[in-house]
């Protein structure tokens, strides 16, 4: 596991020193995020940091995102994998800039590694940034990375009790994003209901929407959210709003 961040270390281990070493290093990642913000701010770009467990359809996710949007809005993507650049390579075949970050053993981005990213890429024009961090429901939830908001997708193959067991990733969301909804069928045990209800339990008011990136009517929700968010971003920075983009041709219109 990666003792960049503490879960490497057991028991005895987490001593004074550990703790101080720890806070200096939290505190370091913590001034970097606020100068990339600063910079995304700069160019206008709304940073969505986007975490799951391995699998959960991150980068399919946003393929279908680039095929919904890519008329009207500029994307990139900061990609986060422990090897390959099988991802970034899968968005690069649809025209976004993606940036490939390689973190060897390390199981979350940090500010640090995103800042270096920040070296290799052209945000002018840039209206959405998308980060997808590592797949891990623990560690990510802890590095702010300079992103604007979180949104956590929890595929339904992976049982709708993960918000109960990993709370600190959850609590940390802006968004749960219920993937592959298109399996439901499939896969019985998993209630949409009661993976609301684990979130409530949380004392979580955040919005869970149902996605199967397969799908376009499926999408709409999340294509929402996004509209609304990157909305309400320009609109705090003084910017104009972009342009809006055709909702889909109602059923028999």
């Amino acid at each position: 596991m990666c003792e960049d961040c503490g879960c490497g270390l057991t028991g005895h281990e987490h001593d004074t020193e550990s703790v101080q070493v720890m806070r200096g290093l939290m505190e370091d990642n913590d001034r970097l995020a606020q100068h990339n913000r600063e910079h995304f701010d700069a160019h206008g770009a709304l940073v969505v940091n986007l975490m799951s467990s391995p699998g959960a359809g991150k980068t399919r996710l946003l393929e279908a995102t680039v095929d919904a949007m890519a008329d009207w809005l500029s994307i990139a993507v900061i990609e986060g994998d422990l090897e390959t650049e099988n991802d970034a390579a899968r968005l690069r075949a649809k025209g976004v800039p993606a940036h490939q970050i390689t973190t060897g053993s390390a199981c979350h981005l940090d500010a640090a590694m995103v800042h270096e990213a920040l070296h290799h890429m052209d945000l002018d024009g840039i209206d959405l940034v998308f980060i997808e961090n590592v797949g891990n429901l623990v560690c990510p939830a802890s590095f702010d990375l300079g992103q604007h908001l979180n949104a956590v997708l929890l595929s339904i193959a992976e049982g709708d009790d993960k918000p109960a067991k990993y709370p600190v990733m959850f609590r940390a969301a802006d968004l749960v994003v219920l993937s592959k909804c298109d399996l439901l069928h499939a896969i019985p045990d998993f209630d949409p209901d009661r993976a609301r209800h684990a979130l409530a339990d949380l004392g979580l008011a955040v919005p869970v929407i149902e996605t199967a990136a397969g799908r376009a009517t499926a999408l709409e929700p999340w294509l929402a959210w996004l509209d609304h968010a990157l909305d309400t971003h320009r609109a705090r920075l003084g910017l104009h709003p972009v342009s809006v983009r055709n909702e889909p041709a109602a059923a028999g219109a």
